[in-house]
């Protein structure tokens, strides 16, 4: 962890206009959870799905990929990052702390969130815990994948979207291969292992998930290292 670079990437994402979907996002998942209860219309079922196919299925990769992708995206970008490269920094430690905030502040805007939205709802006791830790292991592999995507890709964004809305979204609802091969339903694995509630169902077992999730974590971060050095070498030629 490099605290310089920490603080930096910390101003730069809560001082850019992108920001205000950090607010947003959680803004409406609260809403959604006080006009539920008001309205007495939740339920465990209720109650599920909110948190399930909003906070987690929704919320989450959303926020990650503001975040994981805004905190080297567009430094790359407008060359701002050469800057730092030119720095005796190990360019691990660059990745690692920009990973770091990225994570922060998805914890911050979702996992607090969904804490909350559960506590709003008055989901029965264990349901709320157990989403809260699945958004936060689910949000710490999205974070690492949207970093990699920032790093590598200039349409990182795009790919993030597509990624999120078509594969995990779309495929993931009607490709029983394709839930397999979803960070969403790895996190859910670790949601439906913490709580007894009969609503919450996973397509992936618990030892899978967590391998995979160690894995893609891990792979995410050494392809964003990798790339990154490999940008240095093209600002020397």
């Amino acid at each position: 962890m490099n605290p310089t670079i920490a603080m930096i990437t910390f101003r730069s994402m809560l001082g850019r206009r992108r920001a205000l979907l950090l607010f947003v996002l959680p803004g409406v998942l609260l809403l959604l959870s006080l006009v539920l209860r008001l309205t007495n219309t939740n339920d465990l079922d209720v109650d599920t799905t909110v948190l399930q196919r909003f906070a987690l299925g929704a919320v989450l990769p959303l926020l990650a990929l503001i975040a994981g992708t805004g905190v080297i995206g567009p430094e790359i970008d407008d060359g701002q990052i050469m800057y730092i490269l030119t720095k005796p920094i190990p360019r691990q430690v660059v990745i690692l702390t920009k990973l770091a905030v990225a994570i922060v502040l998805v914890a911050l805007f979702a996992a607090v969130p969904t804490l909350l939205a559960g506590f709003i709802l008055g989901a029965p006791a264990g349901l709320t815990p157990a989403f809260t830790v699945g958004v936060l292991v689910g949000g710490v592999a999205y974070a690492s994948v949207f970093v990699a995507l920032g790093v590598v890709s200039r349409n990182a964004v795009t790919i993030g979207l597509l990624y999120a809305l078509v594969w995990e979204s779309l495929f993931g609802n009607f490709a029983p291969g394709a839930k397999k091969a979803s960070i969403l339903q790895w996190a859910l694995s670790v949601t439906h292992s913490l709580t007894d509630a009969s609503t919450v169902k996973t397509a992936v077992s618990l030892p899978t998930a967590i391998v995979l999730l160690v894995v893609v974590t891990l792979v995410a971060t050494v392809l964003a290292t990798v790339r990154l050095r490999s940008l240095t070498v093209a600002s020397a030629e």
